[in-house]
């Protein structure tokens, strides 16, 4: 662990993935929480590189469409080298790295790995538990070893009509390896499931079909191998989708939820064991559905929560009693804790 109270710290985020409004969104509010606290901050931007000053203000105040980037704009961007942002003069003395990128290489593992290569701390999970939690069949089906009941599932290519039969109606069909809701659809009819399929398809080459489960929206952010206060997503939308997580006015989130201490104890403890299953560190937020019976059913978990002004990871953290500096220095000293414990492995 660092025995300065000051660190050097990259905050890596935009990128190249459909989620790159909301990384910057996410950068945005770390960098300037992490300034806040007293900390040196290099802004980086992955598809980019390190920013000078006048690019970093122009880039960090652009905000959050209320859709996705176009993948047409994304590939414009897709020209950067990622291993070459070690090499940048201004990275040499970093300490570590705080990542604010959502989806893609910066989420799935790709990232983690160069960066455990070069030997530098990041904050987040690991490259195993990164790609586990990134791929929702896998993690699907570890969860589901582990005794977490959640949504039955199946993968495309699959006929429509035994998608129904199998999953029922309506039904949900979202790429495998997105975040944010992007390329997700609800089916309410067996005729629009090869269209939603056909939909997911261009945001990747892997697809999922899975049964819909009415309720409650609960979300358990894990700090440090610990549960923080349960929260509930009420959005405007029958799902939680893009515009309802990104745009103000479009959902309500509680925290904590108002639930029976019982059962917030339940997704707490459920929250904790998928985090473990899918052998996670430092941070994550794990979401659910919580049915009429009381029944709660894992739906996915976020290895790099979103870190805006309206994100649920910081909620959690506030009603806990941690502010967002705090918060984001404490992501970097779990980070620099677990990196300093690997080495002795």
């Amino acid at each position: 662990m660092n025995g300065t109270l000051r660190m050097k710290i990259a905050v890596l985020f935009g990128g190249t993935t459909a989620e790159r409004d909301v990384s910057i969104a996410s950068g945005t509010a770390v960098i300037k929480a992490l300034r806040e606290a007293g900390h040196e901050v290099v802004a980086v931007d992955t598809a980019r590189g390190v920013l000078p000053p006048r690019e970093e203000q122009q880039l960090l105040t652009s905000g959050v469409a209320a859709v996705a980037p176009e993948l047409a704009e994304l590939d414009l961007l897709a020209t950067g080298d990622a291993s070459a942002l070690t090499n940048d003069p201004q990275f040499r003395d970093v300490e570590v790295v705080f990542l604010a990128l959502h989806g893609g290489t910066g989420e799935g593992g790709q990232l983690q790995a160069l960066l455990d290569l070069v030997g530098i701390p990041y904050t987040g999970s690991g490259m195993l538990g990164s790609a586990m939690a990134m791929d929702k069949d896998i993690s699907k089906l570890l969860v589901r070893a582990a005794g977490i009941q959640t949504p039955d599932w199946l993968m495309a290519p699959v006929d429509a009509r035994e998608a129904v039969e199998q999953l029922g109606l309506p039904l949900v069909v979202k790429p495998s390896k997105q975040g944010s809701s992007v390329g997700l659809t609800v089916v309410r009819r067996q005729d629009e499931v090869d269209d939603a399929v056909e939909e997911a398809f261009r945001f990747d080459d892997e697809v999922m079909l899975e049964q819909f489960i009415a309720g409650r929206e609960l979300t358990v952010p894990i700090l440090a191998d610990a549960a923080l206060p349960v929260g509930e997503i009420i959005p405007q939308h029958d799902i939680f989708d893009y515009e309802c997580k990104y745009q103000p006015g479009m959902s309500e989130e509680i925290f904590p939820a108002q639930l029976a201490p019982a059962l917030a104890a339940r997704a707490q403890e459920l929250a904790l064991r998928s985090h473990r299953a899918l052998k996670l560190g430092g941070f994550s937020r794990v979401d659910f559905r919580l049915d009429a019976d009381g029944g709660l059913w894992f739906l996915e978990v976020n290895t790099l929560p979103g870190m805006t002004g309206a994100s649920l990871f910081p909620k959690a953290a506030r009603a806990a009693g941690i502010s967002f500096p705090e918060l984001c220095t404490l992501l970097c000293r779990l980070a620099l804790q677990e990196h300093t414990r690997a080495r002795r492995v």
